[in-house]
């Protein structure tokens, strides 16, 4: 699953013959320096990383129009500060997957661990299996897609982004939310303060279409989500609400 343009097409396969790495044989340091070194993205667009087992910081500061794709699970914070680079985890993310990521798309297979997308800044997350607790915690304009479910948390002081949930939301979802919105398929448990249920327009029904063909999701509909949002009660300090701080 890549893309060249993430703004106007869905992830798509890629049929070029990829540069491999294998971290069985080359130090995960070297990996990255290279992807660092690339001079022409063009030449170099199709990257594969062989027996990650569960490094941390895999493909961090990415920052080239190429393709990775890591043949198994990664540790923490894999694709941190992603730019432009389509990022492939064939297999599950620790904590802080695409944590604070400028632009580009990462995709993971199976799930993901506390804190996907964590300030994320652009781009599309997409996470095909579960994520756990504080899954786009103080996103600033990140595009997540979760097929699973979602841990407690999620979202919490969310200023800007989208956070698409095909399955089920934990405890406190968008506590102290900004203006990120926020779309649930499922059930929610329960929802955090100042976060409320909110009317789905029109305009909300085609972002999520467009986040859904963006992820490759074709089997679920816009309209069975509900959104949720911030009520603006706590941006300013108000003694009446005092105990929702």
């Amino acid at each position: 699953m890549h893309s060249t343009n993430l703004a106007t097409a869905p992830l798509h396969q890629a049929n070029y013959t990829p540069k491999t790495f294998d971290l069985s044989k080359i130090t995960l340091r070297e990996f990255n320096q290279a992807l660092h070194n690339v001079k022409d993205a063009a030449g170099e667009s199709n990257w594969e990383v062989l027996n990650p087992k569960g490094s941390h910081a895999v493909a961090v500061g990415a920052e080239h129009a190429i393709s990775i794709d890591v043949q198994g699970s990664v540790g923490y914070y894999c694709g941190g500060m992603n730019q432009n680079s389509t990022i492939t985890v064939h297999g599950s993310a620790g904590p802080g997957v695409g944590e604070n990521m400028m632009s580009g798309a990462i995709i993971v297979k199976g799930d993901a661990s506390q804190y996907a997308g964590a300030t994320g800044r652009g781009g599309l997350l997409v996470i095909e299996g579960n994520a756990s607790s504080r899954c786009g915690i103080s996103m600033k304009g990140i595009n997540i897609v979760v097929r699973g479910n979602i841990g407690h948390m999620s979202a919490f002081m969310a200023q800007s982004g989208n956070l698409v949930v095909l399955g089920d939301a934990g405890d406190a979802l968008g506590d102290s939310i900004y203006e990120a919105r926020l779309f649930v398929r499922g059930s929610v448990k329960s929802l955090g303060a100042d976060c409320i249920k909110k009317e789905m327009r029109p305009e909300h029904i085609a972002i999520l279409k467009d986040l859904l063909d963006r992820a490759g999701i074709t089997d679920v509909k816009p309209e069975e989500f509900s959104r949720y949002g911030s009520a603006r009660t706590l941006y300013n300090f108000n003694i009446d609400n005092a105990d929702a701080y």
